[in-house]
């Protein structure tokens, strides 16, 4: 069974950064993925990255250029460095994992996802 735990949530004015952290418990030798969901919309996918195949990276198109998604093996930990924040991006912010590989279009699909976070807030203020 894999647990995952989210940290550094908050409050930040726009054009400000935020760092999200992601700790597994039990196996994490798995894809990880970061989604968010703001009040009144459906869960959507931020970014995910692989175990396999040299860490690959996928982004949202909301957030390219200004997120960037790592992992420490060694510390079972998933990270979100969030830049450039806008109000826009206030959401609870959730890490999961599918307990196993994606590859391409399918690290995007929240389906994939077993094992899920408990969320942690972001809030960005204009």
């Amino acid at each position: 069974q894999t647990q995952l735990v989210e940290s550094g949530g908050g409050l930040v004015q726009a054009g400000g950064s935020l760092r999200l952290s992601c700790a597994a418990s039990g196996r994490s030798n798995f894809a990880m993925g970061w989604f968010r969901q703001a009040p009144g919309k459906e869960r959507s996918f931020v970014a995910a990255i692989t175990w396999r195949g040299g860490r690959t990276t996928y982004y949202a198109d909301s957030v390219k250029g200004r997120f960037n998604i790592s992992r420490d093996n060694a510390k079972n930990t998933v990270y979100l460095q969030m830049n450039s924040l806008k109000p826009e991006d206030t959401a609870v912010y959730y890490c999961a994992t599918p307990g196993g590989f994606c590859s391409g279009y399918s690290c995007y699909d929240k389906r994939l996802y077993t094992y899920w976070g408990q969320g942690t807030q972001v809030t960005v203020s204009s």
